[in-house]
């Protein structure tokens, strides 16, 4: 499979991802967290998903499209290893769906990440709340999902905050 159809099989795959968890939070309260702007394709999405809800954003730097930056309140600028922990004040035990998919094109490199950020994301998250993640964070806490028809397993990762 080439570089660009695996690109775009992501792609689908995460939308298929955040699409599914936008039904499964539907009836919960609370912010949404995207854990990486990028060019701020994603948060754009989420911005179409969850109209009426605020959605913050943790980003080192911002290097987005300028339509699909958040505004100045909703941005967590900084290493995430900083900012959320600071973060817990505002966030602690409300975000409603939390998506992470930042990472450093090395998998082993992502899965050590993934292990180190999983302890901050948890408690920002609500009872019932939902983690769509590119890197699996299994472990107490969180319950796995399945995934919507169509994504393979592995390709994306969806769990439940117990």
């Amino acid at each position: 499979m080439s570089r660009l159809d695996s690109f775009i099989r992501r792609l689908e795959a995460q939308r298929a991802v955040l699409n599914h968890a936008a039904e499964l939070i539907a009836g919960l309260d609370g912010p949404i967290l995207e854990l990486g702007l990028g060019n701020g394709r994603t948060y754009d999405h989420l911005r179409e998903l969850f109209p009426g809800r605020d959605i913050y954003v943790c980003e080192r730097r911002v290097a987005a499209h300028p339509d699909c930056i958040p505004p100045g309140h909703l941005l967590l600028l900084g290493d995430m290893f900083e900012t959320l922990p600071a973060a817990r004040e505002r966030l602690g035990g409300r975000v409603a769906l939390a998506h992470f998919d930042a990472g450093t094109g090395d998998a082993a490199g992502n899965l050590r990440l993934a292990a180190r950020l999983r302890p901050l994301i948890l408690p920002l998250l609500r009872e019932g709340a939902v983690l769509a993640t590119q890197q699996a964070m299994d472990g107490p806490g969180l319950a796995a999902l399945p995934l919507p028809e169509g994504v393979p397993e592995g390709r994306y990762y969806l769990y439940r905050r117990a």
